[in-house]
């Protein structure tokens, strides 16, 4: 039996097969959970269709998060299906544009446009998936450690980052309650479709690799290990926490003395 026999999972986020999502998505199936995914338009829900008919999933739903309307009629989709056990939530945004110059310059417009997308949808998802955790359940998402420090080309993101691990913790201790763990993967940099939108992202990802204590940043499969491990039984005490998935370089001060 798999450790997620007989549960279903709600994954938000996929973009493709090298999203971060997809690794968490991949695990969960391995391990029996049925999978239902949600996209934002026609050409997301082109590339996420054969991934999800790969781990035979057969639900797939358009959904806007910064719309009240579309997040309720995906969820009550999702009500007719039965009840829910997990929930990836996977979404961040902000204008590229503002991503590089000095954070001092970021504009009122993206500022709350990426608070918005990329953590009050965390909170819109997490109140609509609450009543259909009847048994409990889990939601996970992701966070980066420029939410703590100071990051190049991350600006903005890193304060809408901050206030997700804030939520994540509120939100724990909201649902705790009704047996709704939630909780927060903080991966190093990544080579995935929203990792190249940060400028120098392949400087930023050489420079974590070189510095970890492991010398080595993170694999979709350890990633999706975490996750296997916090919606499952093993994780049945682990709640509001942010688990770091970067090859340790989250502990370092400064880089390595070979690379200063």
């Amino acid at each position: 039996m798999g450790l997620l026999d007989g549960k279903r999972a709600l994954v938000m986020g996929v973009a493709n097969d090298r999203s971060i999502a997809w690794g968490i998505a991949r695990a969960l199936a391995a391990e029996g959970a049925e999978l239902a995914f949600t996209y934002q338009g026609e050409a997301f829900g082109k590339r996420v269709a054969p991934l999800a008919e790969s781990i035979d999933s057969t639900t797939l739903l358009d959904v806007d998060v910064t719309d009240d309307a579309s997040l309720d009629a995906a969820f009550a989709a999702l009500a007719e299906m039965g009840n829910l056990d997990i929930v990836i939530h996977a979404i961040a945004f902000s204008d590229k544009a503002e991503l590089t110059g000095r954070f001092v310059d970021t504009s009122r417009d993206n500022f709350k446009n990426s608070l918005d997308i990329s953590c009050y949808s965390l909170i819109e998802v997490a109140r609509r998936a609450a009543p259909l955790m009847t048994d409990g359940g889990t939601i996970l998402t992701l966070t980066f450690d420029g939410s703590q420090r100071v990051m190049p080309y991350y600006n903005v993101m890193g304060v809408a980052k901050a206030a997700l691990e804030s939520a994540v913790r509120y939100l724990a201790a909201d649902l705790g309650p009704e047996g709704i763990r939630v909780n927060a993967i903080s991966p190093g940099p990544m080579k995935t479709l929203a990792g190249a939108a940060i400028g120098g992202a392949r400087r930023t990802f050489r420079h974590a690799e070189a510095n970890a204590p492991l010398r080595a940043n993170a694999t979709l499969d350890a990633i999706g290990g975490t996750a296997l491990y916090l919606a499952s039984d093993h994780g049945a005490c682990t709640t509001g926490e942010v688990i770091h998935v970067d090859g340790g370089f989250h502990v370092m001060g400064m880089p390595h003395p070979d690379n200063l």
